[in-house]
């Protein structure tokens, strides 16, 4: 059962790395493959039968995944959009830049046609907004600006574009005008919602301030209210988990509401001596998960969670044993069924790697001698530190590729704030919601207040420590699954041949490599370019595509800011623009219209001229429009030098997306973010 989990991710991971989408005959192939695959298992069952199911059921997680990508197609905004944005808001967060932010269904725009228009939009609240955002379920009205998702800021890098398809989100957007309610809710919708304010705002009228805020967070997955700086500083603790409705709460609210009933009702003779009251507390505790899941919004990280502690669930009801590997297993294929791409989220891959690697750890620990004569606290401790520790262990290297930073004393903050939320926070909850009704929850929400208290003060310290993160550059994209294959062996081999795992997982660790970060980096606006050449990236401008300047530094391991990056040595004014030399190639770069005046003169002394406009005369345009053609190419292409400067200008990037470029003696290696996406539903071909 471990293994069909493996191969049945190996399909899904198969189809989102292809570089065009599969078609009807590589389909019909992977349906009669699934077809075959169970008929040679049964009929070879001890020589070709496990090969024949693991071919299938990466066949069935290939055409699952084409299945969901299909199932939620819709429209993409194909340009950029001002005007009037109606539509019934379903989704109420915040943006990276703290805003309030709206998502929107059943929208229309104006002069739009409804069969071009997208299915939901994304909308951040700024300037001059009078009253709280609007009610989850009511209809809006407001003037905005919308666009297309954007493309990855660096070939393969985040696929925005790709995350925002399986959200069904076909435009991203901002205004800075009041928004106008048009239609209140209609009785009945977004009932579950709208209870999840109203028990948030509740919440935090009990207890103040962020702590109110952190507790509505994690109680009904609202963090409107909680500040940016909290967030940060809970991130730099390694302790953001805590604030996510994941594993950690759904596992402790219902083993909690288990424990508990379990206990109340073995204290009733009558009952503990006739009835399966462990089946009665189990029931129970999944109905609990399943009203917390609803309640918080039902995300892909609850839902995975809850699918989690259901499958563990169910095993009580059926007299089995509820944690091992197999049901880990049975979770993570429920989970690929469902969203299969959530197998390309952090999320998921932190998730299961920290639960597999903890249940293989304490199930190494089963029947251990030499702690039989341990008293209980001491047990206690130790499974804590064991726990953090393994589970930090083995998200270690996935928080590092996804958020490039390594949290330095994060052993010491989850050891400090975890059991907190286990003792105090969840319980507390628990109890403060069956003491509610009665009005007698005062003193429980007080105590709650000190826990919560405690653990932002707890990450506020730990983020404060000199050194508490480090930077860590993003690695190839191979090596993440190297990791994962070799960890995978070495947790579910059966035998000693499962240490061989080792080499390749301590091999992949130990040679992270900063060097395959791209040397220069454009951005598909062409309004930032960014050089590394022996030391850290320096940038062409100090403002301007700032969110994009932030991902490379984030991505070269680099704790800096954009500005301090432009005043690194790398680049010299030249006229209205910068001029840089890298690998025995000069760049020269202008960023808007004032620059243009000087491209022409640019082209005749340097090999590689970007603009953030248009080409301003017809020799530079016929030379860009010729390089255009090239890029269009599938994969890496090889620019040699020799017929005149290289023009890289506006419409060029619009159509290529950002390029990575790599100095190779006389010729440039460059690739396009929109070649490294692929020819897929998400990456759709140039936009005006």
């Amino acid at each position: 059962m471990p293994w069909s989990a493996v191969m049945l991710g190996l399909g899904v991971g198969l189809y989102f790395a292809l570089p065009v989408e599969p078609g009807a005959g590589a389909y019909a192939a992977a349906a009669a493959v699934l077809a075959l695959g169970p008929g040679l298992a049964l009929r070879r069952r001890e020589t070709l039968g496990p090969l024949g199911l693991a071919v299938a059921l990466v066949a069935l997680g290939l055409l699952v995944a084409g299945a969901r990508t299909q199932g939620v197609a819709g429209p993409v905004l194909g340009f950029s959009y001002y005007g009037a944005i109606e539509g019934r808001v379903v989704a109420i967060d915040r943006s990276a830049s703290d805003a309030p932010r709206l998502t929107l269904d059943r929208v229309r725009l104006e002069d739009m046609d409804p069969a071009r228009t997208p299915l939901r939009v994304r909308i951040a609240l700024h300037g001059d907004q009078t009253g709280p955002p609007p009610a989850p379920g009511t209809v809006v009205m407001l003037t905005g600006h919308l666009a297309p998702p954007s493309g990855p800021a660096e070939p393969g890098g985040f696929d925005f574009q790709r995350h925002a398809w399986f959200l069904s989100l076909g435009a991203v957007g901002y205004t800075r005008a009041p928004v106008m309610l048009l239609e209140e809710r209609a009785p009945g919708a977004a009932a579950l919602f709208h209870l999840r304010l109203r028990l948030s705002a509740a919440i935090q009228g009990r207890i103040p301030g962020q702590p109110g805020a952190f507790a509505a967070a994690v109680l009904t997955g609202d963090r409107s209210a909680l500040e940016a700086g909290p967030t940060e500083a809970m991130r730099a603790a390694n302790i953001a988990h805590l604030l996510a409705i994941s594993g950690l709460h759904m596992g402790l609210l219902t083993g909690f509401v288990y424990a508990a009933l379990r206990a109340l009702l073995a204290l009733i003779p009558p009952l503990a001596l006739r009835y399966p009251i462990r089946k009665w507390a189990a029931a129970v505790a999944l109905a609990a998960g399943a009203f917390y899941l609803a309640l918080s919004g039902g995300n892909v990280a609850t839902e995975r969670a809850f699918i989690q502690v259901a499958v563990m669930f169910a095993a009580v009801l059926l007299d089995r044993r509820a944690i091992t590997l197999r049901s880990v297993a049975i979770a993570a294929i429920l989970v690929l069924l469902h969203r299969p791409e959530t197998l390309m989220s952090p999320g998921f891959q932190m998730s299961f790697a920290a639960t597999a690697a903890l249940v293989g750890a304490f199930g190494a620990l089963r029947g251990a001698t030499w702690m039989q004569g341990w008293p209980k606290p001491a047990k206690g401790a130790f499974a804590l530190v064991v726990s953090s520790a393994v589970a930090g262990a083995a998200t270690a290297p996935f928080a590092a590729a996804h958020f490039n930073q390594v949290a330095v004393y994060g052993l010491i903050a989850n050891l400090l704030t975890v059991p907190v939320m286990g003792s105090v926070i969840i319980p507390g909850a628990v109890l403060a919601a069956l003491l509610w009704p009665l009005g007698l929850s005062g003193p429980v929400w007080r105590v709650m207040e000190w826990g919560l208290a405690w653990i932002l003060g707890v990450a506020e310290r730990v983020a404060a420590w000199p050194g508490a993160v480090e930077g860590v550059p993003t690695p190839p994209g191979w090596m993440l699954g190297a990791v994962s294959l070799a960890a995978l062996v070495v947790l579910l081999w059966q035998g000693r041949a499962r240490w061989l795992g080792v080499v390749p997982l301590v091999g992949a660790l130990l040679f992270w490599p900063a060097e395959g970060r791209p040397l220069v980096l454009v951005a598909d606006s062409g309004g930032l370019v960014g050089l590394r050449d022996d030391g850290p990236r320096a940038l062409s401008r100090a403002r301007g595509d700032s969110f994009v300047a932030g991902i490379w530094l984030e991505n070269d391991g680099d704790r800096v800011t954009p500005a301090e990056a432009a005043a690194r040595p790398g680049w010299a004014p030249a006229g209205q623009g910068v001029r840089a030399e890298i690998g025995g190639w000069t760049i020269w770069h202008g960023a808007g219209r004032r620059a243009l005046p000087e491209a022409a003169a640019a082209c005749a002394t340097h090999d590689l001229v970007i603009l953030s406009e248009p080409a301003p005369d017809a020799a530079l345009a016929r030379a860009a429009a010729d390089l255009r053609a090239r890029l269009d190419a599938p994969g890496p292409v090889t620019l040699p030098r020799g017929g005149g400067c290289l023009v890289l200008d506006a419409p060029l990037l619009a159509r290529t997306g950002a390029l990575a470029i790599t100095p190779r003696g006389d010729a440039l290696l460059v690739t396009t973010a929109r070649g490294a996406q692929g020819l897929r539903p998400w990456s759709p071909p140039s936009r005006p």
